[in-house]
């Protein structure tokens, strides 16, 4: 096929155009009814500066921290406030959750935050939020999640399993003495602390 100016128009590729039909966002028991806008999958990686006395800096690598997924999107229509209001409810919910994501793998993550994004009109709200992923969720939680497609009729192994979300200040030695439990079991239950001397706000430590 040619143009106007003789030349040839280049093919378009396969599928240019076409939109691929994907499955609904779920956290808990919210589903979103639009997919968000943007996604932001962030991956992260703990390292260590020491600083050498009268010399340079030393990293040391800590290995791989968790995953940060944020988006945007907007709920528009009658009832756009009622739809924030709903997923503001699931964020005030305590706990990790499984984040049904309509790309990435299933995830069991925290809701971290939830912001309004733009000046409220009658019927459309911006919003924008962000997950962190729970390391200590891999443990046969995922698997049973996907599994029961995300039912709340499902079970899981982790739903009898105590999880303490590290805040600044917190130690593995005192969290151990604030469970009640040897500090040994606590750094066997959670393998994915790779440096016991270091722990970070917003990791999932698991009690044994």
């Amino acid at each position: 096929m040619k143009n106007r100016a003789g030349r040839a128009k280049a093919p378009r590729p396969a599928g240019e155009g076409l939109h691929m039909r994907l499955a609904p966002m779920r956290f808990k028991e919210f589903t979103w009814p639009h997919n968000p806008e943007v996604y932001t999958v962030e991956y992260r990686r703990r390292v260590a500066v020491h600083q050498v006395p009268f010399g340079p800096c030393v990293m040391q690598e800590l290995g791989e921290a968790y995953r940060v997924l944020k988006g945007e999107g907007v709920f528009a229509g009658s009832n756009a406030y009622a739809q924030f209001k709903k997923l503001a409810e699931v964020f005030r919910s305590e706990g990790p959750g499984m984040l049904i994501h309509p790309v990435w793998q299933i995830e069991r993550a925290y809701f971290i935050s939830l912001e309004a994004a733009e000046e409220p009109l009658p019927d459309f709200v911006r919003y924008r939020f962000e997950f962190w992923e729970d390391r200590g969720g891999y443990g046969g939680g995922l698997k049973a999640a996907a599994e029961n497609d995300g039912s709340p009729a499902g079970t899981s192994p982790l739903q009898n399993t105590r999880v303490h979300t590290v805040r600044k200040g917190d130690t593995l030695w005192g969290i151990a003495r604030q469970y009640g439990v040897d500090l040994t079991a606590l750094v066997r239950a959670n393998p994915q602390v790779k440096n016991p001397n270091l722990i970070y706000p917003g990791e999932a430590v698991k009690i044994p």
